[in-house]
């Protein structure tokens, strides 16, 4: 190739000049030769024999089949010859025919001379003259200046030893039987395929494994010790005991294990000295090369290997790409991802660059997942690491980002660089990628599925503050469940079944966890409407209807639909919606609709069941739902004698004494536009349609529109309400007067509605995303609430200018371990505290200990303001334990056991019966990592669960609200009668329900968990108690029972010592029953002190602050109720007082007419009214 190039550019420079040009007008020309090489024949047969790869590779390939040819050769010979016969040179040893061995005398004839056939002869002199015609060559090309070196060499003097006889038997034929060594061609052998291998590598550019060269060289080394011990010791035993190759096999296989039998051994010193040699040898080179192996075996384990491209194309597998892998995360990706039975076959290939620790380790070494994950340490934005993963074979790639980074930046542009890594090796391999900043979001549009975690977190915590437990309402909605409730006990209480149990199945859960635990197992799921059977006899009927009559029927909860011409999912699209055969219909339900076994009720049921039925027409039928191992049974009622009023959901007058008490409107097939329309937009009430003279003098007239101004690229624009202009950023700071108000504090502004706290460090561009939901056009603007943001750190200009548009959000610089801050903040009167999690904490030396700082100040205002709603976010899920944590509370004790027995099971939320998550009351980012690992089965789940968050809002798409059941609303009774009020007036559909009641503990349980519990405070005088003191239990409830945080104040256990003494003067025997509630009034005192003196505190700082403490509520909190959430319950679950029901609502734009938002005009675009945000019943 070379040598053509250079005479091309010869031929053009050597150009002649044509005849018609004379020499003299025609100026000099020189011809220049280039030269890549040297043009020398020594050059030449260099670049052919050693430069070139592919002709070096045939070379040397040529040169190993010769070594295997004369090896070959060799063993031919030894089989074809007989000591017995003519021994070589017979007129050298005439006398050596008869010899026989002797002890002690040796006989050299046979060593020194062989029987050679004159055929073998000329085969072995032929391979022999090439050979060492090659080897003098190469030794010629490749000679430097030393000759020495090139002589020394071994593998020279090997060749010279195994060639030059056979060329001196050419002329002196006398010795052409003489004895020459042709097996140490073996090691020949080995030395050309190492280099035929180097350059086999360097041909098709690719680096194989150190660890298969290696094994390569330890194999072939081994191979030529005991080739040539065989050869060796067969051929010295020629005049001792004339072994053949097979024996000589033995006895060397033999002697190599160390197993010594002793059958086979050698005769004659030299055989002797042979093996020897040949064992120390063995000693010296195999440990070299053991070493080497284990050594590359060592690193090969910390950095993985490969993934072969044989097991890439008959197996699937996804590649998880990190930048440090944590044990909490594989274990939440694993547990998650292997949760689906039909990804059970897939293997689970993750690339790091960081070494695999020791928790890593122990995990991956569980056969559970030995078999299933492959760990290869390696970077994404080498392409031989992506070869290594087979990424171009890969069905998925995770790429999640460091949280726990202290530059939260710096991890999302390494993100950023792994995602577009990935897509160039791989375009085809579907992207999962997790981005920490919303900024960052666009640089990664690419990618199939993005989850930002800032965008989520923030419109979560949002939603808290007026849909209460939203972050666990999603959280649970995301999870794969894996029967969070006691299998048994559910089929016990649906079929009847009594049975003795043991002692530990004794203690079960609470009526609320059993409930609790049952509605977690809820999940969305798809299927087409004309292949469904909970929703094909739906078709052509409206959304509402179908909604409705499913959950009545099926006890399945409809919540959206997708065309099939439409990419956009519409959750609740409301009454004029259609129901088409082509729809997807998205459900919440307790497994899918595939694992689901139908069975029709019998007509005839057995006595016992029609006794425990018969309640006449107030009983709703009860839709038994039986899980076990991915299958639900569900029992169909008969509906085919029902009117669609549905009659039975009435409430019979008690005794006939009453009246009759209000009906439920039927749910139509087809809505009605008229009406749905009228029930929707036209009730309203006044303060909505025309504002008040306070708000027009206060200049609170807002507009609705899209905001102007977004702090990043690519947020989704939201209808929200505005101001019409702009407030001035010195207007902003909460708590400094300005120019254009006077105002230093909260309580001066004379908010109508109370606060929303958010304590954040920064006030970064996720934090937008709190204040958009809040502030969304359907929120009426009479229960908008001032939002204030408590910032470590004054906000950037960008910042204000994207929030200056909204109303009622303030900001102030200060910190929530700061009393006066949170005073001045209006924390006294504040409906929600939202504690942001800081950047600055989430990296700490142990891991866990991120949180320290963020727990301990909530815990300071849960003790100071117990009346607040805090809303607490956590870098670790294990850290929800310490949440209000009570050190002697039984009830919390028992909580934790429980937990404890969750995790051993192996559930995914382990910490979900704790009180903080089930009432919502905190929240960790890191439980959200399942949404995007649910999105490879579930690619919708990201979509609505952007929706139910306000994060994007579709045309036609209903929002996420709730309503509150009130003593008026009692007389709907039953959650199915709700959703038909809701499905028949509103178009609202329920998908669950927030339940707060009180804490019971029984007398027997309180006796069982008083020693846990007691209060150990020691009255020198009331000696008599002492006996009686093991019987005091905590009495009341579960979370009343104790002190919060029982510190020792001298002057509340001098008080607490003096009632006790005059109690014990007074009385001074007492019953138990006495006793107990002495104890109980002690304890209440006790507590009520230490609020007393935290109360003072608070009341003095609020004093010389200039705060009023009027609003100060010291006694009320909320120790004694516990909340959780009921996701898709049961048609015939009760309603009681309080209940927050969750609610999809319809997009109030789509029932009125040329009503559309135009992006041009933001303020101008207006929606006359309001929707109405309390459902009237």
């Amino acid at each position: 190739m070379n040598a053509g190039k250079m005479a091309k550019i010869t031929a053009i420079n050597g150009a002649q000049p044509s005849p018609g040009q004379s020499s003299g007008s025609i100026a000099v020309r020189v011809q220049v030769e280039f030269y890549m090489n040297e043009n020398t024949f020594k050059e030449r047969l260099k670049l052919f024999f050693i430069k070139n790869q592919r002709s070096s590779l045939r070379i040397r390939l040529f040169n190993f089949s010769l070594k295997l040819l004369s090896c070959f050769l060799y063993i031919v010979r030894v089989l074809l010859d007989d000591p017995t016969q003519g021994l070589g040179c017979k007129e050298l040893n005439r006398s050596c025919s008869n010899q026989n061995y002797t002890p002690g005398t040796i006989d050299w004839s046979p060593i020194i001379w062989v029987n050679r056939s004159l055929p073998l002869w000329g085969l072995q002199v032929s391979v022999a003259v090439i050979s060492l015609f090659e080897t003098l060559l190469l030794s010629y090309l490749s000679y430097k200046g030393n000759i020495w070196e090139q002589i020394l060499r071994i593998p020279f003097l090997l060749e010279i030893i195994n060639a030059v006889p056979f060329i001196i038997t050419i002329f002196w034929p006398v010795l052409r039987n003489l004895f020459i060594p042709v097996f140490l061609n073996c090691w020949l052998a080995k030395h050309a395929l190492e280099n035929m291998i180097n350059d086999l590598h360097r041909a098709i550019q690719r680096t194989q494994s150190a660890m298969f060269n290696q094994v390569l060289i330890l194999i072939s080394t081994l191979l030529c010790l005991i080739f040539t011990c065989i050869c060796g010791i067969q051929h010295l035993e020629r005049a001792g005991n004339r072994l053949t190759l097979f024996d000589s096999l033995y006895f060397c296989i033999v002697t190599f294990s160390t197993v010594g039998f002793g059958d086979v051994t050698p005769k004659i010193w030299p055989s002797k000295l042979l093996v020897v040699i040949m064992i120390c040898v063995a000693l010296v080179v195999l440990p070299i090369q053991f070493e080497q192996l284990a050594y590359l075996w060592m690193e090969r384990q910390k950095s993985g290997g490969n993934y072969s491209r044989y097991r890439a194309q008959t197996e699937k597998h996804v590649v998880l790409c990190v930048s440090s892998l944590k044990i909490d995360l594989l274990m939440d990706f694993l547990n998650e991802f292997y949760a689906h039975p039909r990804l059970q076959d897939y293997y689970v290939v993750i690339l790091c660059p960081t070494e695999m620790d020791a928790q890593v380790r122990r995990v991956l070494q569980i056969p559970m997942w030995s078999q299933r994950v492959i760990y290869l340490q390696g970077s994404a934005l080498k392409d031989q690491d992506l070869l290594r993963a087979k990424m171009d074979n890969a069905e998925a790639c995770f790429i999640l980002s460091s949280r726990c980074e202290v530059d939260r930046t710096a991890a999302d542009h390494q993100t950023i660089l792994r995602a577009w890594a990935v897509k160039d090796f791989a375009p085809n391999c579907p992207l999962y990628v997790q981005i920490l900043k919303p900024e960052n979001k666009f640089h990664i549009k690419f990618a199939d599925h993005v989850v930002c975690e800032e965008e989520f977190k923030y419109a979560m915590l949002a939603l808290n503050c007026i849909c209460p437990a939203t972050s666990t309402l999603i959280t649970l909605l995301v999870h794969t469940s894996r029967g969070h409730t006691a299998p048994w006990e559910a089929f016990r209480q649906l079929t009847g079944t009594k049975q003795t149990l043991n002692r530990e199945s004794q203690q079960s859960p609470e009526q609320w966890q059993k409930m609790y635990g049952r509605c977690s197992g809820n999940e969305v799921y798809h299927i087409n409407l004309e292949e469904s059977t909970f929703f094909a006899e739906y078709e052509g009927k409206s959304f509402t209807y179908a909604s409705f009559h499913a959950h009545k029927k099926f006890g399945v909860c409809l919540i959206g639909v997708r065309k099939e011409d439409n990419k956009n999912i519409l959750l609740n699209p409301g009454p004029r919606y259609i129901m088409s055969s082509t729809d997807i219909c998205f459900y919440i339900n307790i497994t899918k609709e595939e694992n689901s076994a139908f069975k029709k009720q019998e007509k005839h049921r057995k006595n016992h069941e029609s006794k425990l039925s018969y309640h006449g027409a107030s009983r709703l039928p009860v839709h038994s739902i039986i899980a076990s191992m991915g299958t639900v049974a569900i029992d169909l009622q008969d509906t085919g004698c029902r009117g669609a009023s549905g009659a039975t959901l009435a409430l019979p007058a008690e005794g006939g004494k009453e009246g009759r008490r209000p009906s439920i409107a039927p749910v139509l097939e087809v809505a009605d536009s008229s009406l749905h329309t009228c029930d929707l937009l036209s009730d309203q009430s006044e303060d909505e349609t025309t504002p008040s003279d306070d708000e027009v003098s206060a200049g609170f007239e807002y507009a609705k529109g899209y905001p102007p101004y977004s702090p990043y690229i690519g947020s989704s624009p939201t209808f929200c309400h505005l101001l019409h202009e702009k407030v001035p950023f010195c207007c902003l700071r909460l708590d400094k007067g300005c120019q254009h108000n006077y105002h230093e504090d909260a309580k001066a502004y004379g908010f109508k509605n109370k606060l929303i706290i958010v304590a954040a460090e920064t006030a970064g561009n996720g934090l937008y995303n709190f204040i958009v939901p809040l502030r969304a056009y359907y929120r009426p603007k009479k229960e908008l609430n001032p939002i204030v943001l408590l910032l470590d750190n004054p906000p950037d200009m960008h910042f204000l200018d994207a929030i200056c548009w909204f109303p009622m959000v303030y900001y102030m610089v200060g910190s929530i371990d700061n009393l006066d801050d949170l005073l001045r903040c209006g924390v006294t009167f504040a409906a929600n505290m939202v504690v942001v999690d800081k950047e600055s904490t989430m990296s700490a030396e142990e891991d866990y200990m991120a949180d320290a700082k963020t727990i301990v100040n909530v815990q300071t205002l849960f003790r100071l303001f117990s009346s607040l709603s805090i809303i607490t976010e956590l870098t670790h899920p294990a850290n929800m334990r310490f949440m209000q944590f009570r050190a002697k509370d039984c009830y919390s004790l028992a909580l934790s056991k429980l937990e404890k027995k969750e995790r051993e099971k192996g559930s995914n939320l382990a910490f979900m019966f704790r009180l903080p998550f089930a009432a919502g009351r905190v929240f960790s980012i890191s439980m959200l990592d399942t949404l995007l690992y649910q999105s490879f089965v579930k690619d919708y789940m990201i979509s609505i669960t952007r929706l139910l968050l306000g994060l994007d809002t579709t045309p036609g798409s209903g929002f996420l609200c709730s309503m509150k059941i009130t003593e008026e609303d009692l007389w709907i009774r039953t959650y199915a009668r709700l959703y038909q009020k809701l499905c028949s007036s509103t178009g609202d559909i329920p998908i669950g329900v927030y339940r707060t009641e009180s804490q019971k503990l029984t007398t027997s349980e309180s006796r069982e968990m008083a020693s846990q519990s007691q209060i150990s405070i020691s009255v020198e005088e009331w000696e008599d108690t002492k006996d009686t003191k093991e019987q005091f239990s905590c009495r009341g409830n579960h979370r009343n029972s104790t002190s919060s945080d029982q510190s020792d104040h001298p002057l509340l256990r001098r008080k607490s010592m003096q009632w006790a003494r005059r109690l014990s003067r007074r009385a001074p025997r007492h019953s138990a029953k006495t006793a107990e509630k002495i104890n109980q009034q002690r304890m209440n005192l006790y507590r009520r002190s230490e609020r007393q003196e935290l109360a003072e505190l608070v009341k003095n700082r609020m004093k010389h602050l200039g705060l009023s403490p009027a609003g100060y509520d010291e006694m009320n909190d909320h120790q004694n109720t516990l909340s959780y959430i009921l996701i898709n319950p049961s048609p015939d679950t009760r309603l009681e007082l309080n209940d927050i029901v969750y609610l999809i609502r319809p997009d109030p734009l789509t029932y009125v007419p040329n009503a559309g938002p135009s992006r041009k005009d933001s303020f101008c675009n207006t929606v006359g009214q309001d929707t109405r945000e309390e459902t009237q019943l």
